[in-house]
């Protein structure tokens, strides 16, 4: 039992660079003091006390904004941060290592008895917001993005953002040198995501980009062979891009493209 507390408290250290002191986390984390209360909510609901495993849980949202139902089942050193409006379903599974933030529900989508409630492996990180709702599974290591909804198994080290959840690569998220080079031409700036969470709009972006680099290798090529069997062309050159603020004649303004 102690061993699991220290071990409770260690993880809030490893994964909360604001964590200062141990009397800072036993007195004002949340989210500490939701798994604790689960963990005693679990062993009551597992005794068949199901009354006391339930009052305890109410009490235990009331005073951490935490649900978390006393039948699911927690593994060790699982971290919650922030906490606040996190809900967890009664057949909920969660392995070791986990991390769920602020507003995730790990909830259902039907109202039969049994099995309704997502299996999470080992090392699973949900982010802020995200839903993951169903009898599904998360593999291991898995990440799940900020306000995903996730209703398909998910396989171990993917990562899903979107709604609906879909896996994305992160190395395809990734721009190249051309594409950072291109998208500085023409005025487009879509990195600020993270890379380890890609957006699918900047995967799709990217693959623009790339296209666009393309054209522009073989429109170069074209020209030089045109020049080489002495055909004419015109020597004017394109036109550079700058982004600045035009009207969009609706008598509101909008960023736009103007050629020098």
């Amino acid at each position: 039992m102690f061993e699991q507390l220290k071990e409770d408290i260690n993880i809030v250290f490893d994964r909360d660079p604001a964590a200062r002191n141990t009397l800072e986390i036993v007195t004002t984390y949340p989210g500490f003091h939701a798994i604790l209360f689960h963990r005693l909510n679990n062993w009551l609901w597992r005794s068949n006390l199901k009354f006391l495993a339930r009052f305890f849980s109410y009490f235990s949202r009331w005073l951490t904004g935490i649900e978390i139902h006393p039948g699911a089942i927690i593994g060790k050193r699982f971290f919650i941060d922030h906490g606040m409006g996190i809900v967890i379903g009664e057949t909920a599974v969660i392995g070791d290592d986990c991390t769920l933030y602020h507003g995730v529900t790990l909830g259902g989508t039907s109202w039969n008895k049994g099995k309704r409630h997502p299996t999470l492996g080992d090392g699973v990180v949900v982010g802020a917001g995200a839903k993951v709702l169903g009898p599904i599974d998360i593999g291991s290591n898995a990440r799940i993005g900020s306000n995903a909804v996730v209703i398909r198994t998910v396989p171990a080290d993917a990562t899903v953002t979107g709604i609906p959840g879909r896996i994305v690569n992160a190395d395809a998220a990734k721009p190249s040198a051309e594409q950072e080079a291109m998208a500085k031409k023409i005025g487009f700036d879509a990195y600020g995501a993270s890379q380890e969470v890609p957006d699918p709009v900047a995967v799709a972006i990217n693959s623009m980009l790339e296209h666009i680099h393309k054209m522009d290798k073989e429109m170069e090529q074209m020209c030089h062979e045109i020049k080489r069997l002495g055909g004419g062309l015109d020597e004017k050159s394109i036109q550079e891009l700058s982004s600045e603020r035009v009207d969009d004649g609706t008598g509101s303004t909008c960023l736009g493209k103007k050629a020098k």
